[in-house]
């Protein structure tokens, strides 16, 4: 019998597997490669993730975020500007003039009167009483009291005038020594006294307006106080000046509208209003 070649025998056994469906079994690498389904792929089957919403940021962040940065070197400019405003402040307010009038420099002065007439011109054991309208009662005119203060008791009492001041004045006339029998020392600068004459008005001024409770403003004593001891007092800057004196303020202010009295020097009687 001839034997059939080996090569003949693969080529059957081939087509029957191939007639009975199990050919894709036997089937080369490139052609199971090429039937695999495209989703069972790794690659394919994997799901990529979904991106996240992006959420807008809110207006007061976006607003925020854009807006301009004070940089740091002003910041050292910005701390001092209360400084500044302060010392704008002070430029701008204006400075306010202090007028040193006779009721300023008079309340100096009397500090030397307090030891007899009392700190608030209550008097005392050597010091007539000042206060509470006494003084007024005793000098209505301010020349009087000028006049008595300048030359003090005992050059009353050597001129021979047995009273000073008002002599109606209500509870009797002043004498120069009736106060417990002391003297009112003489104060002005020729008759031995230590004050210059504006330094006695002025002292005037402080005790009339100050002590002893005269308005300026009442119309008893509104012209006095304009004439003799407001700051812009004309007779007190002469007075200061030395254009004027005592002994001729009568005369050199004779043009005003209330004419001053007759000061003088020397002891004389005084007058009632």
């Amino acid at each position: 019998m001839t034997e059939i070649p080996e090569h003949l025998l693969n080529r059957s056994k081939a087509r029957r597997e191939s007639a009975s469906g199990d050919g894709a079994s036997g089937a080369s690498p490139a052609v199971a490669a090429s039937s695999t389904p495209a989703a069972a792929t790794p690659a394919k089957a994997a799901e990529a993730p979904k991106p996240k919403a992006v959420v807008p940021d809110p207006a007061y962040v976006v607003a925020a975020k854009t807006r301009r940065k004070i940089p740091f070197w002003a910041m050292s400019a910005l701390s001092l500007l209360p400084l500044w405003a302060g010392v704008y402040l002070l430029a701008l307010t204006p400075e306010d003039k202090v007028v040193e009038g006779p009721r300023s420099m008079g309340t100096a002065v009397y500090s030397g009167c307090a030891g007899c007439h009392g700190a608030d011109g209550a008097g005392g054991a050597a010091g007539q009483v000042l206060y509470q309208g006494s003084v007024l009662k005793t000098f209505p005119h301010i020349e009087d009291m000028l006049n008595f203060v300048y030359n003090g008791s005992q050059k009353f009492v050597a001129a021979g005038l047995a009273t000073y001041g008002d002599p109606n004045r209500e509870g009797g006339a002043h004498r120069p020594l009736g106060y417990n029998g002391n003297p009112m020392p003489m104060q002005g600068e020729k008759a031995g006294g230590g004050l210059s004459e504006y330094q006695i008005l002025a002292v005037a001024c402080h005790i009339r307006y100050d002590l002893a409770g005269a308005d300026p403003e009442d119309e008893q004593w509104a012209a006095e106080y304009e004439t003799w001891c407001s700051p812009e007092s004309e007779i007190f800057k002469a007075l200061q000046s030395g254009a004027t004196s005592f002994d001729t303020i009568a005369k050199d202010f004779a043009m005003l509208e209330t004419k001053p009295r007759e000061v003088g020097t020397e002891p004389r009687l005084g007058s009632s209003r």
